[in-house]
């Protein structure tokens, strides 16, 4: 998809970096390829680099970075990027306990979408969704690639509480909340792995521009995985497989 790159000024210490009006794999491709060209040079003076789904926010220091200097790399990071940005997968994969307890809007899917439960697991659980951006809640991940099949309105009445770990379908997006939090999201399953933990060096388990497989689990794998993860034991398996073209 061609795109054209617009560098629109965001406050006094903050650039935009646009690279269209629409949510498209090639389109976040070229958003992550811009982040990682400026994380690579490490310009002196950028603070701190936040991607979307469409779009790179650049906050720098002017005291440091003028504008007029910071356009001027970004422009030239941008020159050489590729209309077809693509690497290497890293995926995270995410175990997920589905049904039960955890998924108490599963029976709901069945009768609106008219499919199985069990058809519903092996769709939900048979993408590499890609990590599109995070926010909301720190370590809540915007995942891309949901099939059609089991795309679900969100809910007309939100939910007042929604626990940690919880795995949901939005409209055409699934995610996992990070921390108990109010919610619209139709709740489909559980993951015990903590997603954002203050405590960790890295307290935030993914990062945008990633990928998540969730791997259907028991109960029972669930909360002894969870016994594990409490005692900082447990970490979820990352592949590196390539990019289909």
């Amino acid at each position: 998809m061609k795109t054209t790159l617009k560098l629109l000024p965001a406050g006094d210490s903050a650039v935009v970096a646009e690279f269209g009006n629409t949510i498209h794999p090639s389109i976040n491709d070229q958003v992550q390829a811009l982040a990682a060209k400026i994380h690579e040079a490490k310009p002196e003076g950028i603070r701190e680099l936040i991607p979307s789904f469409r779009s790179l926010l650049i906050l720098y220091d002017p005291k440091v970075l003028s504008y007029q200097k910071l356009i001027g790399e970004l422009e030239h990071f941008a020159a050489s990027l590729s209309s077809n940005q693509k690497t290497n997968k890293r995926i995270h994969l995410i175990p997920c306990c589905y049904g039960s307890h955890f998924g108490p809007d599963l029976t709901d899917m069945e009768k609106s979408t008219g499919l199985a439960r069990e058809e519903i697991i092996k769709i939900h659980s048979g993408v590499d969704y890609r990590i599109y951006m995070l926010g909301f809640l720190p370590g809540f991940v915007y995942l891309g690639g949901l099939d059609p099949r089991i795309e679900m309105p969100r809910l007309s009445t939100p939910r007042v509480k929604i626990p940690q770990g919880a795995v949901g379908i939005g409209g055409n997006q699934t995610g996992v909340y990070p921390l108990d939090s109010p919610g619209g999201w139709r709740l489909i399953g559980s993951t015990p792995v903590d997603f954002y933990d203050p405590n960790r060096p890295e307290p935030v388990l993914c990062k945008a521009g990633e990928y998540i497989r969730f791997i259907p689990i028991t109960s029972c794998e669930y909360y002894d995985i969870r016994q594990l993860q409490a005692k900082g034991l447990y970490q979820p398996e990352i592949r590196i497989e390539k990019e289909e073209t």
